[in-house]
């Protein structure tokens, strides 16, 4: 009996020709970023690193790019009805802005818990945003029943050739400005960004790795392909990439063309978003940074190659970042809580103020605390927030302050 053939494997949803397509159809209508060489980030890593800076878009965000190629494809009566989308992030923000230069209306649908600065954004590119739901599966949910009863035309995240396509063209202009890329690092979400520059890069005449990033709370897309089951949801920094369900067309082209996924942790995150801001002097968001914090968390893998990292979007909440920076500011040692034991006496406080000034350490505050503690009625725990140089120099303050009779703990963060 003859054995029958095995069936032939699906063409991928998109490839380099309509990528090249998008290039030409959204030029001249975005920002082309630039992609610079960063001396420090490579002395630090041991790789040679190359950053596209997509967070200075307009919306500053890459997502423009797939929204605006997909919007010029539409014909006439699509825009006369208009688009909708399920987006409380810089999906929105892009389709918003670009429609509104278009002249084609915009609906956006948010979950009720959207932060208001995301709603009066979009609204300020004359969206209308629809408040719908308390996750995102009911905003996407109640847009596909508006989709269908108003005619209008949906314009999905990332699950679409003619979104793929035009994130795509990220990788065009990086590998045009630094040839000599030889890895992509690229965050996943849904997966579109990785789908459009995974096809360029595979279509090159020379071998270019494409390694995605995952947050360790949000594996889907590692799940979909590596056949895992690792939890999926939390409260992650890299919200901008906190993706239940992955695409299934983006699945396609991720199991095809994408060399690995790595997932990177929380710490990782923080410590690239604090890096780019120190060292690059610019804003990152917790998903724009996930290329980086891949770096960083296995810098031994990627010695020696020539890394190319797309720093995806820019939109971070101003409170979230300075507790960001303060929270990295603690790990270095430069900012650090101290608990000392005292006698409840007159004098105690200044002769360990007086250990902090002759150290050289700049304190910030200080939280007495007589009653809630355990000790004795005649002792007390001083907490004293200071400002040290580096953590060697924390270590000789609390050097000093032992020798000194004091006892002394760190005030650690988790």
């Amino acid at each position: 009996m003859a054995t029958q053939a095995a069936p032939a494997p699906r063409p991928l949803p998109l490839d380099l020709a309509d990528v090249n397509m998008a290039a030409e159809r959204i030029g001249g209508s975005l920002v082309r970023t630039p992609t610079l060489h960063s001396k420090t980030l490579s002395d630090l890593t041991g790789a040679t690193v190359f950053l596209k800076f997509e967070n200075l878009q307009f919306t500053a965000a890459y997502k423009e790019r797939g929204a605006l190629n997909t919007l010029l494809q539409l014909d006439e009566a699509a825009r006369a009805k208009g688009v909708i989308a399920a987006s409380a992030g810089n999906h929105a923000q892009g389709l918003a802005y670009h429609g509104n230069r278009l002249g084609i209306p915009v609906t956006i649908v948010m979950p009720k818990p959207t932060p208001t600065v995301k709603v009066t954004q979009t609204e300020g590119h004359r969206a209308s945003v629809i408040l719908e739901g308390e996750t995102f599966d009911e905003a996407y949910a109640h847009a596909r029943q508006l989709e269908a009863s108003n005619g209008y035309t949906f314009v999905h995240p990332f699950d679409d050739p003619r979104i793929m396509a035009g994130q795509g063209t990220v990788a065009l202009e990086m590998l045009a400005d630094a040839p000599a890329i030889d890895t992509l690092i690229v965050p996943i979400g849904g997966g579109g960004l990785i789908s459009g520059m995974a096809t360029v890069a595979k279509a090159a005449e020379r071998d270019i790795a494409v390694v995605g990033v995952e947050a360790e709370l949000f594996p889907s897309m590692f799940n979909r392909i590596k056949g895992t089951d690792l939890p999926i949801g939390g409260d992650t920094l890299a919200e901008g990439i906190a993706v239940k369900e992955p695409g299934g067309l983006t699945a396609q082209v991720i199991a095809a063309l994408v060399d690995d996924i790595m997932l990177v942790s929380e710490r990782k995150l923080e410590e690239a978003v604090s890096l780019l801001l120190q060292i690059e002097k610019t804003v990152v968001e917790g998903a724009g940074a996930a290329g980086l914090a891949a770096l960083l968390s296995d810098p031994e893998r990627f010695a020696g190659k020539t890394v190319g990292i797309v720093l995806c979007g820019g939109n971070i909440d101003t409170r979230l970042l300075a507790n960001v920076l303060l929270r990295d500011l603690a790990r270095s040692g430069r900012l650090a809580r101290l608990r000392i034991r005292l006698q409840d006496r007159p004098g105690a406080l200044f002769h360990v103020s007086r250990i902090f000034h002759e150290q050289g350490v700049n304190i910030i505050e200080v939280y007495h605390q007589r009653v809630f503690t355990s000790l004795p009625a005649k002792g007390l725990i001083t907490d004293i927030e200071c400002e040290t140089r580096d953590a060697a120099h924390l270590d000789r303050l609390i050097a000093a302050l032992r020798a000194a009779g004091y006892a002394v703990s760190m005030v650690e963060l988790d």
